[in-house]
């Protein structure tokens, strides 16, 4: 049974982004960032290496326990295949609809999206089975996912598309309480920056956190955001892209239709 099942995930990975050992010898280092080679062996999986070196995606925000941001997690292929598929589900097609959400079983994509992410996580450096090992920041929130959540099945149950036209984004907020722990949020298309603002509820909870704190994060095309733990429960984030807004390192971001892609998991019903 066991390896049946590796089977069966090597084969889904393979048809979601590609098989490592048989890529084009024209395809760029930044289209193979972050990607996963599957091994032969069911119970072992291999970091694909170029000779940049190691392409691990994770960079932590400091200033945020639990908050991570992968930065090349999708190709520019991956990207299109993605947008593709929503386009054949119909998520794209209506101009008067922006949003879009699935409860319970996810289809094929998202599915290839859950496994993808945490294939990412397991093969980064900021993942342990224990959490034990020694970290400039030994506390739980110093790692990239906590196992608990990582192993958990389905990863997540319910997706959101949300398609944003230029000037179009989200007002502060914290994600409703009926949603689970461990948050993934894929963009695709544009840039643009994220603003993260401590809870007015939670602002007691926080450590040297000022309550008009604001924490930029540039999302751009490909990357995704991890929240859990104080990201998840004590901050807001917010995007807002009226003119003058959207600025990274003094340069305003051309703003194009934004496509975000949102992976969660209900609490169980009682």
């Amino acid at each position: 049974m066991e390896d049946e099942e590796g089977e069966e995930l090597k084969a889904i990975l393979r048809e979601a982004f590609g098989d490592s050992s048989s890529d084009s010898d024209g395809e760029s280092s930044h289209h193979r960032q972050g990607r996963v080679q599957v091994s032969d062996s069911t119970d072992e999986v291999v970091k694909h290496h170029t000779i940049f070196g190691d392409t691990d995606i994770w960079e932590p925000i400091t200033e945020i326990k639990g908050l991570w941001i992968g930065r090349d997690f999708l190709s520019t292929d991956q990207q299109a295949s993605l947008i593709s598929a929503l386009e054949k589900e119909g998520y794209l097609t209506e101009a008067s609809q922006n949003q879009a959400m699935r409860f319970g079983d996810l289809p094929t994509w998202a599915l290839e999206l859950s496994y993808y992410i945490r294939e990412n996580i397991l093969l980064s450096g900021y993942f342990s089975e224990t959490m034990d090992f020694i970290s400039s920041d030994n506390s739980k929130e110093s790692h990239l996912f906590p196992p608990e959540l990582l192993w958990r099945e389905p990863l997540f149950n319910q997706l959101i598309v949300n398609i944003y036209q230029p000037g179009e984004g989200i007002c502060a907020h914290v994600d409703l309480m009926r949603f689970e722990d461990g948050i993934a949020i894929i963009s695709l298309e544009s840039s643009c920056v994220m603003h993260f603002s401590p809870a007015e509820a939670e602002i007691s909870h926080l450590e040297n956190v000022k309550k008009e704190a604001k924490i930029p994060v540039l999302l751009t095309p490909g990357s995704v955001v991890l929240m859990w733990g104080e990201a998840r429960y004590m901050w807001k984030h917010e995007i807002n892209r009226k003119p003058g807004f959207q600025t990274w390192e003094g340069q305003e971001i051309n703003q194009k239709r934004r496509i975000s892609v949102t992976l969660r998991r209900l609490c169980p019903t009682r």
